[in-house]
């Protein structure tokens, strides 16, 4: 049965795949000249082997096209936008048509029906509201599902932890970090846990361990669930876990997975661990062929005890670039050498330097001062670090603490310069 279960989705994805093709060929230039340089229209695709031999779409593809050159539809067809945070200066930007949103919708709602969510639940939703896709994904998900959000987004955490006392949460969904953040919170107040109702968590946004979720269902006294997603794709849901938690359940029906070999680009057989890449087969707004994640996982066939025939990814373990994911918010290392350069008294000998104070991830910079401006006025120091801190905040969105340090202190390194030291990776 399941065997054949898994032809029937094959089959669908084909036909899926076929159409994809024939719409992006039409609709977006920047596919009709990637296919043609090939040799490849869509009336050659014969099997879902043929995949292998398509053009791959990056995150570069997306900023060079920005804003809208990527879209197979017209302006009048979209009904949302959302966007990045804008790492490189340009945010990547995404649209959805009315169907776009639907989907979205309804897949977050089958993906958080087999997490245990149903329409009885109280969501206390503190995901990023706004052009972030973590908290309206959520959001429509919950209502479709037929559950009552509380819309509460992120911040003012004593506040957060009234509100899901005083409303009944029996649902936390949030970054895991933020999560043990609350459990903090909650014990310095004095809060009791048995004054919360809450049962079951969903966590994603941010890389975490199985010995965080440990800690968080100890510290929650819940249920932690792993979501994926990402907004080029569509948005938090792409993945997430049944109640089993062994691995997240990819909705395959609409986006077709790979894995491949992140250095040569070569598909690798199941079970191996590799780049994921997925191909968007039924997304209207900005259809995606074989887009690169970055993202390091394998994937699984084996039927799950749930009954779900759903191919199952494992828990996200790295990135295949030198991206960070601090508290929510891509980082890459690149955006702060840019803001360091370009203030024009510090040197390009840096160090990033991310660690976590209780629960939530902190971002510290230090950076060596040129020679002609070190000083050994205190004041004078203290007002250069502020001035690169809110230079850091205006481009990262999030706060970085500086510490400027005198000229060639900073270690050098004969080969590839390591310029982060992420100590989460060491706990």
């Amino acid at each position: 049965m399941v065997a054949q279960e898994r032809e029937e989705i094959k089959h669908l994805q084909f036909l899926r795949l076929k159409n994809l093709l024939e719409r992006i060929y039409a609709k977006v230039p920047f596919y009709r000249k990637r296919l043609d340089a090939i040799g490849f229209t869509p009336d050659k695709l014969k099997s879902l082997a043929d995949l292998r031999h398509l053009p791959f779409t990056t995150k570069q593809d997306l900023r060079d096209n920005y804003p809208f050159g990527l879209f197979a539809v017209s302006q009048e067809e979209l009904v949302r936008i959302h966007a990045s945070s804008g790492t490189t200066g340009k945010p990547t930007v995404v649209g959805y048509t009315k169907n776009d949103i639907e989907l979205w919708s309804e897949l977050m709602a089958r993906s958080m029906q087999k997490a245990g969510v149903t329409a009885k639940d109280i969501i206390h939703n503190a995901y990023g509201y706004g052009l972030f896709t973590g908290g309206l994904g959520f959001h429509y998900g919950a209502e479709k599902l037929g559950a009552t959000v509380v819309p509460v987004s992120g911040g003012n955490s004593k506040r957060q932890l009234m509100l899901m006392e005083d409303f009944g949460a029996t649902v936390l969904t949030c970054t895991p970090s933020y999560a043990l953040h609350l459990a903090e919170v909650m014990v310095e107040l004095g809060i009791s846990r048995e004054r919360l109702k809450l049962r079951l968590g969903i966590f994603g946004a941010e890389p975490w361990s199985e010995e965080l979720r440990a800690k968080i269902e100890e510290k929650l006294k819940i249920k932690a669930i792993d979501v994926y997603g990402l907004s080029e794709i569509m948005g938090p849901g792409v993945a997430m876990e049944c109640q089993e938690q062994k691995g997240l359940h990819l909705n395959e029906d609409h986006f077709l997975p790979e894995i491949i070999d992140p250095d040569t680009g070569e598909v690798l057989p199941e079970g191996e661990k590799g780049e994921l890449v997925i191909t968007t087969l039924t997304k209207e707004g900005i259809p995606l062929l074989r887009y690169r994640t970055k993202d390091i996982t394998a994937l699984s066939y084996e039927p799950c005890k749930c009954g779900s025939m759903l191919v199952r990814m494992d828990r996200v373990t790295g990135r295949s670039d030198d991206m960070l994911i601090i508290r929510g918010v891509n980082v890459f290392p690149s955006q702060i050498e840019t803001v360091l350069l370009s203030l024009g008294y510090t040197e390009p000998h840096y160090m990033i330097v991310v660690d976590k104070k209780g629960a939530l991830d902190q971002l510290e910079v230090w950076v060596e001062l040129s020679d002609q401006f070190f000083s050994d006025e205190v004041k004078r120091l203290e007002q250069w670090e502020k001035k690169v801190e809110a230079e850091l905040y205006t481009v990262l969105n999030i706060n970085a603490k500086v510490r400027l340090v005198e000229p060639r202190t900073i270690p050098r390194s004969e080969g590839k310069a390591k310029r982060v030291l992420d100590k989460r990776d060491l706990k």
